[in-house]
């Protein structure tokens, strides 16, 4: 009788451990021949959304269309913006999104790739204000406003880098940094990476000499929480490029090895 039991036992935990593995993304994707990648086109350089043509470019854009290649399948990108990124996993709208900064708010309810490049956050103003804004502290003053967007890891930094300072909190398809061109607000924060395409491509934008960035934050793809399956084959591909190189050639490409 023991017997049948621990045979019964091992039948079951096979046949749970096929199910799950059979509800997994990777099973998904490999059936359907499509990666459904979340991606809000409007993080400069990583993803751009081409409005006209509804196509779109980035460092993000070159490594999900690699990761799909490796994988046989098409890739298909879906429109999200950053306050529903993650419920946009959870509920099974994308298998996968580009880079998403890491933090405890958002990995409670999804999971994380390993990371591949990690940011830092900065202030950008605009140059008529360079003698005004010369450090962290100067931003953090009653009667300055400082933007950010909401839904990004900079809605909550304003409010802790800044709380003497208002705070101008804007939603997708808006930016914080328009705030700041259009005068609306006196500075906004960002990536390193988003703040040094910014000034490169608009004269009266500056980064505010600050004496270095603040919150260094990892950088990684966000994943349904519970697929295991599905994380480990993108952790291992991960890995695999690292290893021969993809991310710094895509970083020398899009600028972020020079931030």
């Amino acid at each position: 009788m023991k017997f049948f039991k621990v045979a019964a036992t091992a039948v079951i935990l096979a046949t749970s451990a096929a199910h799950v593995s059979a509800q997994s993304a990777l099973s998904e994707i490999l059936s359907n021949g499509v990666l459904k990648v979340g991606t809000t086109g409007d993080w400069n350089p990583m993803t751009m959304r081409d409005v006209a043509t509804n196509s779109y470019e980035g460092y993000d854009i070159d490594v999900m269309t690699a990761l799909a290649s490796d994988l046989g399948v098409e890739v298909e990108f879906v429109p999200t913006d950053w306050k529903t990124l993650v419920a946009g996993v959870t509920s099974g709208q994308y298998h996968i999104t580009g880079s998403a900064s890491v933090s405890p708010a958002r990995a409670k309810a999804a999971g994380y790739s390993n990371s591949y490049f990690a940011l830092v956050t900065v202030p950008l103003t605009l140059t008529k204000n360079a003698d005004r804004f010369t450090s962290w502290d100067a931003l953090n003053v009653k009667g300055v406003s400082v933007a950010a967007t909401l839904g990004t890891t900079q809605e909550a930094q304003v409010k802790q880098y800044f709380p003497n300072a208002t705070h101008r909190i804007v939603e997708a398809p808006a930016r914080d940094f328009q705030e700041v061109l259009s005068g609306r607000a006196d500075a906004s924060i960002t990536s390193n990476i988003e703040a040094a395409t910014l000034v490169a491509q608009y004269d009266n934008l500056m980064i505010v000499p600050v004496d270095g960035g603040r919150s260094p934050t990892p950088v990684a793809m966000l994943l349904p929480q519970a697929d295991q399956v599905w994380i480990n084959y993108v952790n291992t591909w991960i890995g695999l490029k690292q290893e021969q190189g993809l991310f710094a050639e895509l970083g020398d490409k899009w600028g972020l090895n020079a931030n």
